[in-house]
């Protein structure tokens, strides 16, 4: 330290004290303080982690398994007390919870991969009130007087970097008080001089503003000694959380500012101009990067760098910026890191960047859905009052409204048995039934706010696909009843919470040279392997000759994002064969599942928004897999508008689709013969239980 910076040496004379250090016996191996009173809260923190938290409300003795609210005995959300702490907010993810109590006590890096809205970041929070307690730090910059272009730095305790900046803040004004004391003495004795003695007015004025530059000049340097506190933890009642998601590389590793005026006595020191970035913000804490493949590759290879080493220098990020040619002295960034992203995110993930995260700490998949137990549907209630206090806005729900929401919770989770664990689409059911009610000026939110919100909040590609049926329907596009060859009503998923019917068509012709399966509509790689596999079950049951006939699979108006997957499988199997052997299809039945080779139906995914898009066109008849028809929750205004057909083999679907008895059981029985799934009429053959949905 230069001898300009010793004014805060008395400041520091005791903290840097080696007997003033933790004793060898107060510290465990990862460096925290082992006195009784913080073990005690850090266990209790740790243990009484999110789901673990028990609901401070009056929940009935024998609970009944199908009570929507798990027993709970209320009558509005605003009896049920909300957690103070976020960690106590978590629901669910029980094995990113137990990751997260590991890393957080032994302090690891975590890469937690999921889809959004399913509490990656909400963890990632809670993970900072979890960390063992650390002694944080300020950081300081001072000026180099050997080097202005490499400034130094120093870490002192929390709270001391005030300290030391007023001090020297304060001997710096008295310095500037002496010398205006003596630069108004000076320039009083000159103007004295030149006004009774020399007589020279001018001169005498000249003199005087000289004198004055050259004290102002001066005083320049002593500002410039003030150090520059780029991390002040002094306010820090725990373990720093800096969000670094989409931060640009000054903002991520810090930067050094562009000094227009670079000399003449104009210039601003360069210590002055450093700025911080996240990994130093959160030194002691977590820094947290959501969507991390997003991160430019010279980022991540610096985040690699700052992770392995602990410590990370400051330098401008502009080539064109005076900021440049400044490096400061290494800057600490021992933080933890939370990595997040969905599945997408390893792709264009720096390989030695998620190999630091994968040898110092965990990978993590986050769920998408949770067994549906009572005590999970009562934390469900509470998720409502969290997210009604939180938003602080809306009036409270009602016991029929918190229902609603949970019923909402298992159609979400599009699984038998299941909670949807992607609160924050649910939080935004939550919020725009509340914004309803409030609008009512109604002084709670009742379940009819709830149905209201459910339609109001559809996704985009709902509406899109809301009014693509409409339209199909005044131009005639969507055929609904009676019978026409090769003609099939599929359907299929857009986005993720939307269902739209999807016509295919299919025309077998005199082939010109060998014969082949023409499909067209956009098909991706999936879909056109879906296709090949129906091919080789059309082979193999059709008398005749298919290597002198061309078979045209056409899926209607798919628009520019084509078909990707296989659920259309038997929708393409079911109009080729009756393309082939001139047998009408039931227009009032519409039909989603996959193929295997053999003609066993395989599950698909979205069969309730798949139904609910039937119902809507005005299909009476679904045909889904057996192996999905415990995952159907569609609403209860399309149940009496389908019938739903569960099968497990084409044999089932041709003998629900096809017209005409005779020819349709001599094309059944062929079929079940060949394929060698010898069912008798009105069974079904249970399907591979291990294939996942499509």
């Amino acid at each position: 330290m230069s001898n300009d910076t010793n004014t805060d040496d008395s400041l520091h004379e005791r903290e840097d004290s080696p007997d003033d250090a933790p004793s060898e016996e107060g510290i465990d191996d990862g460096g925290t303080l082992q006195h009784d009173e913080a073990e005690e809260v850090d266990k209790k923190t740790i243990d009484d982690l999110g789901s673990d938290v028990e609901i401070d409300a009056d929940v009935a003795e024998n609970v009944d398994e199908n009570d929507l609210l798990g027993g709970l005995r209320i009558e509005t959300t605003d009896e049920i007390p909300v957690p103070d702490r976020l960690v106590d907010q978590v629901i669910g993810q029980e094995h990113a919870r137990d990751v997260i109590m590991k890393a957080a006590k032994q302090r690891r890096h975590v890469m937690m991969i999921g889809s959004p809205g399913t509490g990656k970041s909400m963890l990632a929070k809670a993970m900072s009130e979890l960390l063992p307690r650390e002694e944080l730090q300020d950081v300081l910059v001072y000026h180099n007087p050997d080097d202005g272009n490499r400034p130094k730095v120093r870490t002192v305790p929390a709270g001391k970097g005030d300290q030391i900046v007023e001090a020297h803040k304060e001997e710096a004004r008295k310095r500037n008080q002496m010398r205006s004391f003596l630069m108004w003495i000076i320039i009083a004795v000159v103007l004295g001089y030149s006004l009774i003695i020399a007589q020279q007015v001018l001169l005498g004025i000249l003199a005087a503003g000289i004198i004055y530059l050259a004290f102002r000049y001066g005083s320049r340097g002593s500002d410039a000694m003030i150090p520059n506190l780029i991390v002040n933890n002094a306010d820090q009642k725990s373990a720093p959380f800096q969000d670094a998601t989409g931060a640009h590389a000054g903002a991520l590793l810090g930067d050094v500012r562009h000094d227009p005026f670079q000399s003449g006595g104009m210039e601003t020191p360069s210590h002055d101009r450093v700025e911080p970035g996240a990994i130093h913000k959160s030194n002691k804490g977590v820094l947290f990067v959501d969507e991390i493949n997003t991160l430019d590759v010279r980022s991540q290879q610096h985040l690699m760098t700052a992770i392995q080493e602990g410590e990370f220098s400051i330098t401008g990020q502009s080539e064109r910026s005076s900021g440049a040619m400044v490096q400061t002295e290494p800057v600490p960034t021992d933080f933890i890191m939370i990595a997040a992203g969905n599945l997408d995110a390893m792709e264009n993930m720096h390989p030695a960047l998620r190999s630091r995260i994968k040898g110092y700490g965990y990978e993590v998949y986050m769920d998408d859905t949770i067994e549906d137990t009572p005590e999970m549907r009562r934390k469900y209630a509470r998720f409502v009052a969290q997210e009604v206090t939180n938003d602080g806005r809306l009036p409270h729900f009602t016991e029929e409204a918190v229902e609603e929401l949970i019923l909402e919770a298992r159609r979400r989770a599009g699984r038998k048995g299941h909670l949807t664990l992607e609160f924050r689409n649910l939080g935004g059911l939550v919020r725009v039934a509340g914004d309803i009610a409030r609008g009512e000026n109604a002084e709670l939110t009742t379940r009819d706010h709830v149905l209201q919100a459910k339609r109001r909040a559809r996704s985009i590609e709902q509406q899109i696909a809301d009014q693509y049926i409409e339209r199909r329907k005044d131009y005639e596009l969507s055929v609904n009843d009676g019978f026409v060859t090769g003609r099939v009503n599929g359907l299929a998923v857009m986005g993720e919470d939307s269902g739209i019917m999807l016509p295919v068509m299919a025309e077998v012709t005199p082939s010109q040279g060998p014969g082949q399966v023409i499909a067209t509509g956009q098909l991706k790689e999936m879909a056109e392997e879906s296709v090949q596999n129906v091919s080789a079950i059309i082979k193999k049951f059709s008398n005749q000759d298919l290597s002198e006939m061309d078979v045209h699979v056409q899926f209607v108006q798919t628009g520019q994002q084509g078909v990707d997957g296989d659920s259309a499988s038997i929708t393409v199997a079911t109009a080729v064969i009756s393309a082939l052997e001139d047998i009408p299809i039931d227009q009032s039945v519409a039909m989603t599942g996959s193929l295997s080779v053999r003609g066993d139906v395989l599950p698909v995914g979205g069969v309730t928004h798949k139904i609910e898009a039937a119902a809507k066109a005005g299909c009476s008849t679904v045909i889904i897999p057996a192996a999905n028809e415990q995952d159907v929750m569609i609403e209860d205004e399309y149940k009496e508008m389908v019938d739903i057909i569960p099968v497990s083999h084409i044999s089932e679907v041709l003998d629900v689709a096809l017209e005409g008895e005779p020819e349709k059981d001599s094309l059944v029985d062929r079929l079940k013969s060949i394929t060698g799934s010898a069912l008798n009429k009105g069974q079904g053959v249970k399907g591979p239980s291990s294939p996942s949905p499509q």
